[in-house]
């Protein structure tokens, strides 16, 4: 079981120490969100009841490939992964050169977890269509990977061309989301799924039964929030069904007092050290 350090919601000044407090505590990969910008959303939220985003114009969300180039810099083993990059609200080459880069000056430590996202304003902010946005992806990935290869790439009404620097490894393609589009887009065009919630056992139990039937690919990873107390033997029984890795935010389970006790950066690595001794290190 690998497990991913789910910082979203997180200040950008407590990256770098997230970074380094990750890799040390054995976490595989450091995941954080994409947004563009706060409004007020004529697009629903589709993971709260009222429709409302859980956050306000005061969360950060910093630039995805900016802030993983930073904090590759003082890690050498820890991955990063969007979770999850919205690709098709920009276009092909913006997004090809940012994860190329990204990707070489971390020593091909980038996963790109990609999905098609939610809210239509950012598409609109961006110049880019939100109701093809899913056939665009489709197209996107295969592209990106010839792009990606540093090979000479032949596109429709360019001629051929190449980018530089390239990868010296293919960089893994995680889609996120759990509609019936995201698992066939899944398991047809990546290299692995990204759930985009936090799951119960029935819940992801369906998920899975959904993505096996749409045919898996060897070495298919399932990255998994799941909706259960830290524990080695569920995280056991988790991974006998087919889940590889999930994603622990562990400074949410902060009892009042520590979250009183402490100030934000403090608490996450006090409840990041304890979740590695009395989860990671027993897996």
């Amino acid at each position: 079981m690998k497990f991913w350090l789910g910082a979203s919601f997180t200040d950008t000044g407590e990256f770098l120490e997230l970074a380094r407090a990750a890799e040390r505590c054995g976490f595989d990969t450091l995941t954080l969100s994409d947004h563009l910008f706060y409004a007020d959303f004529r697009t629903p939220y589709p993971y709260s009841k009222s429709g409302k985003p859980r956050w306000d114009a005061s969360t950060h969300w910093p630039d995805v490939w900016v802030t993983i180039g930073a904090m590759s810099a003082v890690t050498t083993t820890l991955r990063f992964a969007p979770n999850v990059y919205i690709a098709p609200a920009r276009d092909l080459f913006t997004v090809a050169k940012q994860v190329s880069t990204a990707a070489v000056l971390s020593g091909d430590r980038v996963t790109f977890g990609v999905g098609v996202g939610w809210c239509e304003e950012e598409f609109v902010g961006t110049g880019q269509d939100f109701h093809t946005r899913g056939k665009r992806l489709d197209a996107m990935i295969p592209q990106l990977r010839s792009l990606w290869s540093g090979s000479v790439v032949s596109l429709p009404s360019l001629p051929p061309l190449s980018i530089s620097p390239a990868p010296s490894r293919p960089v893994p393609v995680y889609v996120g989301g759990d509609s019936s589009a995201a698992l066939r887009r899944a398991a047809r065009l990546g290299d692995g799924w990204i759930g985009n919630r936090i799951y119960t056992e029935p819940e992801l139990d369906a998920v899975l039964a959904e993505l096996r039937g749409y045919g898996l690919p060897d070495g298919f990873e399932i990255i998994a929030p799941l909706a259960v107390m830290p524990d080695a033997d569920t995280y056991r029984r988790f991974a006998a069904k087919g889940v590889t890795g999930t994603m622990a935010a562990p400074w949410w389970l902060a009892t009042p007092e520590e979250k009183a006790a402490n100030d934000s950066l403090t608490l996450k690595l006090t409840t990041m050290e304890r979740f590695a001794e009395d989860v990671i290190a027993k897996l």
